[in-house]
């Protein structure tokens, strides 16, 4: 841990290498007083934090507080965890002040200060609540659509509106308003989301009418005019019937923010260097994420991803690559990222694994590889899977390069999702997750099938075979088996590591 001085964090601000400033305080604390490209990470949540911001341990990272010495204690726990390039910022936010740098309140700020950017820049257009409340009233031909989370909105909404979290608006617009002639109001709590909501339909080129609530429902009931509660009106899920429209959209506000697109096999390379940050964020709703997704993905749903940055990116110049199923969502995430001044940011195309349900399956003639252990196979598995070790899949090669289509599962699904890329990589067949794994197989009141004798014992290299667990040779094995039993207190003796019994003092 080294301690450094104002002048010399100001300097590494602009030395374009990566940086990871970290604020050692409660949020409530930080809120009062921070430097703005700080992110929060309280010494009480620590150890459950920073692995979300850090996923690569040696990157630059400084410590800071307000001078009362969190910020080493902070950087004792981020050693812990396995980080090696640790500094604290002498005096903290005391000595960045006395430095004449500028202190921020509030929280999320650089995202905050972006919207108000944008707003500036593009000439968003906004509403005044009591407007609203007569277009309301007046039954204009609009839609109110709440750019917050699902949770926010149900606490408070304005009357009318649907629940169309901001990463979904630019996807779903096309179906919420066929209409060019509907007029758009965006919404959230307060002002970011509903700008950034509202840009974003802008930006992509829908040909209604869009304007921001201005100040959200704050400003709403500030106006004196009551918000509703409990509301559950939410977009359709599903693909959206005008998914195509919203892709080219999107392709284009990507193009020029200077968004990247790469592949899945650029991504896994990307994943594999040790050498440099790397975010993967999932920017689609929670059911999806939670339904399929990449290995060591984070869920990050895109608008609020863009409203709070801070809550999944903590270095600065690090690489960040966002993923969906097909692209509209990330694209318009990453744009707006780009343009905040993030400089390596990416779509990466055909990063999720494709899954395929039960029923789908057994319909099917695909492949099966059954990646759970050797002895849970030949208790039970799908009828005609061939049972496989994730790291040795190269032996199925030629089973894989002849299929036509290839399924992996295993007990819950999550080693099958582990290895899509070793499967992906030995054939030129479309690769699926069976969603659910094996239970998801069973719960849709699909049969199993066991057998005894597949694998063989010599295959079963992934666990230690127990004499009651082999097919031949076991009266053998009972007999090795006792007599290693008998003889280990010999072969202690021998390794002279061991010290059984209680010792002196």
């Amino acid at each position: 841990m080294r301690h450094i001085d104002a002048a010399t964090l100001r300097a590494w601000l602009d030395d374009g290498q990566e940086l990871a400033i970290l604020d050692a305080r409660e949020e409530g604390e930080f809120g009062t007083a921070h430097l703005f490209w700080a992110v929060p990470c309280p010494l009480s949540r620590a150890e459950m934090r920073a692995p979300k911001l850090l996923p690569r341990r040696s990157v630059r990272i400084v410590c800071v507080d307000d001078g009362r010495g969190l910020a080493e204690k902070l950087a004792l726990v981020l050693a812990r965890l396995g980080c090696s390039n640790l500094h604290v910022l002498d005096g903290g936010t005391k000595a960045w002040a006395a430095a004449g740098h500028v202190l921020f309140s509030g929280v999320h700020v650089p995202s905050k200060a972006f919207g108000e950017w944008v707003e500036h820049h593009y000439g968003t257009e906004s509403v005044d609540p009591p407007e609203l409340a007569a277009w309301i009233a007046e039954g204009r031909d609009m839609v109110v659509l709440d750019s917050r989370t699902t949770e926010e909105f149900r606490r408070m909404s304005i009357p009318s509106g649907v629940s169309v979290p901001g990463g979904e608006l630019a996807y779903r617009i096309g179906d919420l308003a066929p209409n060019p002639e509907t007029l758009v109001v965006i919404n959230c709590a307060g002002r970011t989301r509903s700008i950034m909501g509202a840009e974003s339909l802008r930006q992509a080129g829908i040909p209604n009418r869009v304007v921001a609530l201005r100040n959200g429902t704050m400003g709403w009931e500030l106006a004196g005019l009551e918000c509703a509660h409990d509301s559950t009106e939410r977009f359709a899920p599903g693909r959206p019937a005008t998914a195509d429209l919203a892709a080219r959209r999107a392709a284009d506000f990507a193009s020029r923010s200077g968004v990247k697109l790469i592949d899945a096999t650029t991504l896994a390379e990307m994943e594999a260097d040790p050498d440099r940050t790397l975010y993967v964020l999932d920017v689609r709703d929670r059911a999806e994420f939670a339904a399929n997704h990449r290995a060591g993905s984070a869920h990050a749903p895109g608008g609020q991803l863009v409203q709070a940055t801070d809550g999944w990116i903590a270095a600065r110049n690090a690489r960040i690559v966002l993923i969906d199923d097909d692209g509209v969502r990330a694209r318009m995430s990453a744009a707006w990222l780009r343009q905040m001044g993030h400089r390596e940011v990416m779509v990466a195309e055909g990063a999720l694994p494709w899954p395929i349900t039960p029923s789908e399956l057994a319909a099917s003639a695909a492949v099966v590889i059954d990646l759970t252990s050797s002895l849970s196979f030949r208790e039970g598995h799908i009828p005609g899977a061939i049972w496989g070790i994730r790291r040795r899949l190269d032996a199925l090669a030629e089973t894989l390069r002849t299929a036509d289509l290839v399924v992996l599962t295993s007990p819950d699904g999550a080693l099958a999702s582990l290895a899509l890329a070793e499967a992906q990589a030995l054939t030129q067949a479309p690769v699926r997750l069976l969603v659910g794994g094996t239970a998801g197989w069973r719960k849709a009141g699909l049969a199993l099938e066991s057998d005894r004798l597949v694998p063989p014992d010599e295959a079963c290299v992934d666990v230690y075979l127990r004499p009651y667990d082999r097919n031949t040779g076991v009266e053998a094995a009972m007999n090795a088996y006792l007599e290693w039993e008998v003889d280990l207190v010999h072969e202690i003796i021998r390794d002279g590591t061991a010290r059984f019994g209680v010792g002196p003092g």
